[in-house]
């Protein structure tokens, strides 16, 4: 084992591989998109992703700014660390941990449930969703503590394949369009003023998840300071444009007005059954497939964000110190991919011995959590860019050290705050449920333990307070300041 994750491995298509595929097109366009429609009943679900698009494209703007002068696989948590503190850079932190392990975990209860019905009868078996989970976990497992670069070969033939498939429905639909024609209603910005539009917001939101993955393989990246850049505008503007289209396009398929009540009664199935009478059932086979081994790449994805954001907290002393290892072999942070598969694996059993539903109870329940936990992450960051570059400007422009930054955070708190007084909404439960709560008390807690270990280990550890938000320099004594512009890729 070492303390540094491999070099120079990902060029910027390997990262915007890493990124697109935790977003996972095919699972947000046909399971995201018409869950948002029927659970919200609001029509406007094209523009609401065309919205956080452009939300999350004025965030990155100082969120590159400071990836220039910051190179650290923590990302979120660093930023907030250098920007608000190191109490609160602990507190983003166990948030973080939380968020990715939830959206990752969640997912399985997606992949089992999806694949079971879609193997089983076409084969006459009868394997429970929870035998099919463990399969990919298996999987995920194994790439986990392998070569980075095998996992974004691995992830870009998936992504490829199944962006393709979204594009060609999308032409599909478009091109047989419901009695209304192809009508502009759907992506009118008045929706975005209509009720319900902060559960439609956060089901937006949680399609962009794993925005932050091009910081967190900035160590392992060939020339970070242009990668990074170049991978995060590329992944916000394919995900934004293909997520509104595809959205947009079931909904000239349908009609406007009849949308909501399409995807309530056809679920996951509505894009499928849009398309079948013109592509028929072969074509529509291979989308299913797709559908499968999207929601597998999202879970290779998640699972390699959570090894490294586990593998910068424990090189810093956040974690147990073990925890920043990395194989010497692969170069792969093996004790955190270890960590998070055993992880979920605790979880799957309990799920599978509870009786769980999958999709309701694991998937959606879980995934919609993680996605808020993101939401507050970015929020955070927004404001930590401001307070960084407010002590550090590093000849940064305004607008990319304090005016994007600040709409930014102005623009996410409010979509944050919409969408916990809406959540009950975003869960489908009556608003009187203790779930409504539960859920966003978890991040509260996260963050309460943070700031208790932050100030515990000031008073205990100085020296291990010290290095919190340092990353690869925390492991090297005469690291002393990473707030000065990168010298090379090894610098934080």
């Amino acid at each position: 084992m070492t303390s540094a994750l491999a070099r120079n491995r990902l060029g910027v298509p390997s990262v915007v591989f890493f990124v697109v595929a935790a977003a996972a097109p095919l699972t947000v366009v046909a399971g995201g998109a018409t869950t948002g429609f029927a659970i919200t009943g609001v029509t406007g679900i094209p523009v609401a992703y065309l919205a956080v698009a452009a939300i999350l494209a004025l965030f990155a703007v100082g969120y590159v700014a400071m990836s220039r002068h910051i190179l650290n696989a923590g990302a979120f948590y660093t930023y907030i660390t250098h920007g608000l503190g190191k109490p609160a850079g602990v507190a983003g932190a166990l948030v973080a941990l939380v968020a990715y392990n939830a959206m990752q975990i969640g997912l399985y209860g997606g992949f089992g449930a999806v694949a079971a019905d879609f193997i089983n009868p076409r084969t006459g078996l009868s394997i429970s969703w929870w035998v099919y989970a463990l399969a990919a976990w298996a999987i995920v497992g194994l790439l986990g503590v392998l070569r980075v670069d095998l996992n974004g070969r691995v992830l870009a033939v998936m992504l490829s394949a199944e962006i393709l498939v979204a594009v060609i429905a999308d032409g599909v639909m478009l091109r047989h369009p419901a009695d209304d024609g192809l009508s502009l209603a759907t992506l009118s910005p008045s929706h975005l003023f209509a009720a319900g539009i902060g559960a439609a917001l956060v089901t937006a939101i949680t399609g962009f998840v794993g925005f932050e993955a091009t910081v967190v393989f900035s160590e392992e990246t060939r020339d970070p300071r242009r990668t990074i850049a170049r991978a995060t505008y590329i992944a916000v503007a394919i995900t934004g444009l293909l997520y509104g289209l595809s959205a947009w396009a079931m909904s000239v398929a349908t009609g406007p007005d009849r949308i909501v009540d399409a995807a309530t009664a056809d679920g996951t199935e509505l894009i499928f059954n849009l398309v079948l009478p013109h592509l028929g059932q072969t074509v529509v086979d291979i989308m299913h497939i797709l559908f499968v081994t999207s929601l597998f790449a999202a879970l290779l994805a998640f699972h390699n964000t959570v090894a490294r954001y586990s593998f910068a907290l424990g090189r810093e002393g956040v974690l147990p110190e073990w925890m920043g290892r990395t194989s010497r072999r692969s170069g792969a942070p093996a004790a955190g991919s270890i960590a998070q598969t055993l992880l979920a694996l605790g979880v799957l059993i309990g799920y599978a011995a509870a009786g769980a539903e999958p999709i309701v109870h694991l998937f959606f329940w879980v995934t919609v959590t993680g996605g808020l936990g993101v939401l507050i992450l970015m929020t955070g960051t927004s404001a930590a860019v401001v307070g960084y570059f407010a002590r550090h400007p590093h000849g940064e422009s305004a607008w990319r050290r304090l005016v994007a930054p600040g709409l930014a955070a102005i623009l996410l708190a409010v979509v944050l705050w919409v969408t916990l007084a809406e959540f009950a909404t975003l869960l489908g439960v009556t608003p009187t449920s203790p779930l409504r709560w539960m859920f966003p008390a978890a991040y509260a807690l996260a963050a309460l333990a943070g700031i208790g270990w932050a100030v515990f280990l000031r008073m205990t550890k100085p020296d291990v307070y010290e290095a919190i938000g340092l990353g690869a320099n925390s492991v090297t004594p005469t690291a002393h300041r990473v707030d000065a512009p990168l010298a090379g890729p090894t610098h934080a």
